[in-house]
């Protein structure tokens, strides 16, 4: 397979989506979003060169995962490689989600991304807005980003939201029965 530039994986994250997650943190990124959460993320040359079949070889060996999260950095700088991972990750039936800091509207215009953006299950749009923060939303930074069904939306022609409470739900949807 191909070669990726990696910042860091977090193999069994609880927090880069609903279930138990592969996450992949991308090096590079251009969006600079002030505030960001990863700003060592955003420098093109930093960070090290991983081969795609050995993360691939890492995912595979945990039978707990529910899905792999392609965050950043900017993922969707580096859709030739990750398309070839996430071709492999919905093959093994696990769901594929995206952090991007660019609109679902841009990804779907631009041929390069567009293929990535396509296997997506999940995509978390739009930039870190500091002034629109809130904590208490899952899943995203800002308020202005988009939980969106990448199917769904590929399906109707329009962006649609995704409505699944694993992804929508405040956290009292985790709580254990009987421990209120």
């Amino acid at each position: 397979m191909s070669k990726l530039r990696v910042a860091g994986v977090v193999p069994g994250s609880i927090t880069d989506g609903p279930g138990i997650r592969f996450a992949i943190f991308v090096q590079g990124c251009a969006h600079n979003c002030p505030f960001c959460q990863n700003p060592e993320t955003h420098d093109y040359n930093s960070g090290t060169e991983r081969d795609t079949d050995e993360l691939l070889g890492h995912i595979k060996k945990d039978p707990m995962l529910t899905g792999v999260t392609f965050s950043g950095g900017e993922p969707f700088d580096q859709p030739g490689p990750l398309a070839e991972l996430g071709r492999e990750v919905k093959a093994l039936g696990l769901e594929l989600a995206a952090y991007s800091g660019y609109l679902y509207e841009q990804l779907l215009a631009d041929p390069d991304k567009r293929e990535l953006l396509e296997l997506c299950d999940v995509l978390i749009d739009g930039p870190f807005i500091m002034e629109q923060r809130n904590l208490d939303i899952r899943f995203k930074g800002s308020e202005n980003q988009r939980i969106i069904d990448v199917p769904a939306s590929l399906s109707s022609g329009t962006v649609v939201l995704k409505e699944d409470g694993r992804w929508i739900a405040g956290p009292e949807l985790f709580v254990r029965p009987g421990s209120r």
